[in-house]
């Protein structure tokens, strides 16, 4: 079977399973997720198992230890895709809410009401929990979901599926509700790119070749997803304690994610002092920093940043530092090089956090916090489906409401026009 024979086959499963799937009921729809998450952990050892195999192709074929870290699964990480899955339970239905009703004269009653999208396609790259945050919050808010994950991790990807499949349908969860792509070539992206009367929109999660292929060849509605240039401007007004735990924590603690800091800014005023203290963190802990020209002056650690620093994501223990003259300096810095992901300052000048948050041009903008808060789990929503960095329909973590769009519903009672 040909490529895009195959993906249209599986698309054609997933549109008829999202005619069935919009009127399911709640009450189905959470025991489902809560089937899902028992099954997940107790077949976790199989999980694991064929995750192994993914990790050893990706260190036989040369992947960085950083890429490696992202698709790796252990009892915690699985534990974590669970309690996404019951998190999932507790939040609201979105589908039905009402946020708009009025009487015309004419006596027409109009409401607005929220309702799924259809087929939602998921490309992503070596990300296994993508497989189950996108199956939780497609089938909560009543989607069908056709998932084509990265190479790296097909067989990790295919044994989630399969067992989320078997969970859901035995608790009365429509056939082909979730379907998955498991051919690798990367064809089989421009094929679901093309499938605009069978997928509904398309959601692309992984770095910026990905998304922008994806951009480029679709002829569906794409909503864009996170490449993550994220920075931590330290003002001259910042408490160092506070400003040093921040800014070390949001670059060791995963940097292979998208909301890890990649830029970090620091006023010149406090430069002298500042730069050492987290110069000596920074290495102690392995992170390679390029500088700009004061910078590099004051640590000579440092190798100096080129122009393409400032605008690329490591994804690595890597960091690109620069001395700035002041808040605006940082904005301005800051509005030109990021991704419109997540940005944040450490200060205690409230007139200064006032005006980054209200100038820098992000989806999440912080005032004494780590940018790596940025995340659907840590907002509340459950599991995410991405970190929308665009500015239509959806912005900033992507949960259950983001899945949905809606439907205007009118009642008469004769009226002509």
């Amino acid at each position: 079977m040909l490529i895009k024979e195959y993906v249209m086959e599986h698309a054609k499963l997933a549109k008829s399973a999202a005619l069935r799937m919009a009127g399911i009921s709640t009450e189905t729809k959470n025991a489902a997720l809560l089937k899902m998450a028992e099954a997940l952990e107790s077949r976790q050892n199989e999980i694991i198992k064929t995750n192994a195999e993914d990790v050893e192709a990706a260190r036989e074929k040369g992947i960085r230890a950083s890429m490696i870290d992202r698709l790796i699964l252990n009892p915690k990480r699985i534990s974590d895709m669970a309690e996404g899955l019951r998190q999932t339970v507790n939040l609201p239905d979105p589908i039905g809410m009402q946020d708009f009703e009025v009487v015309r004269p004419n006596g027409l009653k109009i409401r607005r009401v929220r309702v799924p999208f259809g087929v939602i396609g998921i490309i992503y790259e070596a990300r296994p929990n993508v497989t189950v945050d996108a199956a939780a919050l497609c089938l909560k808010s009543g989607n069908a979901c056709l998932l084509r994950g990265g190479s790296e991790a097909v067989r990790t990807n295919k044994k989630l599926t399969d067992i989320l499949v078997e969970a859901e349908t035995a608790a009365g969860i429509p056939a082909h509700a979730l379907e998955f792509i498991g051919i690798t070539d990367r064809d089989a992206v421009i094929a679901m790119c093309r499938l605009r009367k069978l997928i509904d929109v398309i959601i692309p999660r992984g770095g910026a070749g990905l998304i922008a292929r994806v951009v480029e060849h679709s002829t569906v509605p794409v909503i864009e997803t996170g490449t993550g240039v994220c920075h931590i401007y330290v003002d001259k007004a910042a408490d160092f304690d506070i400003a040093l735990k921040v800014a070390l924590t949001a670059k060791i603690s995963r940097p292979s994610v998208c909301n890890a800091m990649e830029t970090l800014l620091v006023d010149e005023t406090i430069a002298k002092d500042f730069l050492p203290k987290i110069t000596k963190l920074m290495l102690e802990n392995k992170v390679e920093l390029r500088g700009d020209e004061t910078s590099c002056a004051i640590c000579p650690e440092m190798k100096p940043a080129t122009d393409d620093d400032w605008a690329t994501e490591y994804n690595d223990l890597i960091l690109s530092v620069k001395v700035v003259d002041g808040v605006d300096e940082a904005i301005n810095h800051i509005n030109r090089y990021n991704t419109q992901h997540s940005d944040a300052i450490i200060t205690n000048d409230k007139a200064a956090a006032e005006k980054f948050q209200t100038l820098v041009d992000a989806a999440c903008v912080y005032v004494n916090a780590s940018t790596r808060f940025t995340d659907g789990f840590e907002f509340g929503f459950g599991a995410e489906i991405g970190i929308s960095t665009q500015k239509l329909h959806a912005r900033g973590p992507m949960g259950l409401e983001a899945m949905t769009t809606m439907k205007y519903l009118i009642e008469g009672s004769g009226q002509t026009r």
